[in-house]
């Protein structure tokens, strides 16, 4: 076709002019109306714009090859600039695609052991008599699951849940179980029984401990401003209640409203459970031994006639390290170790259980022989390394209630 038009047209400009009216080049147009004259260069860069094929005797082939050069270098810069987005942002997300798969795979596996001890229960039970029906019935109703040691000891492994990965720095799966294995015992007075036990107990201890490092933030955000609104005056008022303040101090407050160390948590739960084993623990989910001299407790065999106190029982076991964490930061008995936890917290030290049980002696009537007990436990099974633990955040649910 550049070889008719040759033909037709004496001048180079002409054959371009051409070619622009032909293929209706828009940008030749608005000049032409205007009065404008293109040069030839310019012509051709317009028809190149437009992916037209320039005449064979093109005047400025080195112009062109540059205007190309420079179009094909700015898509190949896009193009660039895609790749490296698309790449850097596969990089960032990967972490919390991994968290999903996590949630997704911990969730399954949790839901798929609390549906499956129920049956098998449910199996054993058909023989039975109509009390005992009845009974399971109440259970269920009680939306209550007590796992046996070695479902228990299986679901652990299958979320990937070891002591020893946590000692390491891994993130504590964030699985509650409602009640203690009540074959527990059955384990003797053996490593596996207390690791079992441990495993059990440290998410509670964790998420408790995670709702007061979340409410003291929340506390000095509300504290670092000069007018509250009516939401934060009535979360302070719950506060105070909560932590028995009567008097509205907020140094109080600040004070009692803290951590519970970890490795003493699981200390005092291992020494008044015996592991797990007590019957308070297991009949009453009472994990810290407290006393109530309400209707609601259970009874101590061979207590002494002169007392007529009960230990205080629990529906679930969260409900026992809620009220474990209360009676620290709230009886006037354990005022000390508040006063030398927020020292420690002034110091800008970590909150370690070995540095603040001697104050503890008040929690039993033996006194100093209690806190060497307690002493005992945290060093024999390093509890210390937990005191460092942290949860594994969730975005599906706050944990898994088992």
């Amino acid at each position: 076709m550049s070889t008719k038009i040759e033909k037709l047209f004496k001048s180079y400009r002409e054959q371009l002019l051409h070619l622009a009216k032909l293929y209706g080049v828009v940008e030749v147009k608005s000049y032409a109306r205007s009065a404008k004259r293109l040069t030839i260069s310019q012509l051709e860069l317009l028809l190149i714009k437009n992916h037209i094929k320039l005449p064979i005797n093109r005047s400025s082939d080195k112009a062109i090859a540059k205007q190309e050069l420079k179009q094909n270098t700015i898509t190949n810069i896009y193009l660039s600039f895609f790749v490296i987005f698309f790449i850097g942002s596969l990089i960032l997300i990967r972490p919390y695609i991994k968290n999903v798969v996590n949630e997704v795979k911990f969730t399954y596996v949790a839901e798929e052991y609390k549906i499956k001890e129920p049956s098998k229960k449910l199996k054993t039970k058909k023989k039975k008599t109509e009390t005992v029906e009845e009974q399971e019935f109440a259970e269920q109703h009680d939306n209550t699951i007590s796992l046996n040691a070695e479902t228990t000891s299986n679901l652990f492994n299958d979320l990937g849940y070891d002591l020893k990965s946590v000692r390491a720095g891994q993130k504590v799966k964030p699985i509650y179980l409602t009640k203690l294995p009540k074959d527990l015992k059955s384990l003797g007075n053996t490593k596996l029984k207390r690791e079992l036990f441990i495993k059990i107990i440290l998410p509670l201890i964790l998420d408790e401990n995670d709702k007061i490092i979340k409410d003291r933030k929340k506390l000095f955000k509300i504290l670092g401003k000069n007018f509250n609104t009516v939401g934060e005056r009535v979360w302070l008022k719950r506060r105070f209640k909560e932590y028995k303040i009567d008097d509205g101090d907020l140094s109080k407050l600040k004070m009692r409203l803290d951590i519970i160390p970890v490795s003493i948590a699981l200390a005092q739960a291992a020494n008044e459970s015996g592991w797990g084993t007590s019957r308070f623990a297991l009949e009453g989910n009472a994990l810290f031994g407290q006393w109530t001299w309400s209707k609601k407790g259970i009874s101590p065999k061979n207590k002494d006639p002169n007392q007529s106190h009960k230990i205080l029982q629990f529906q679930v076991l969260k409900a026992s390290v809620r009220a474990y964490k209360n009676n620290l930061n709230t009886h006037n008995a354990y005022k000390e170790f508040r006063e030398v936890r927020a020292q420690l917290r002034q110091e800008g030290k970590q909150i370690i259980g070995l540095d603040l049980t001697k104050y503890l002696k008040a929690y039993a009537s033996i006194g100093e022989k209690y806190v060497a007990i307690l002493d005992d436990i945290i060093e024999k099974n390093s509890l210390t390394d937990f005191d460092k633990a942290n949860l594994l955040p969730t975005k599906f649910k706050k944990g898994l209630d088992l």
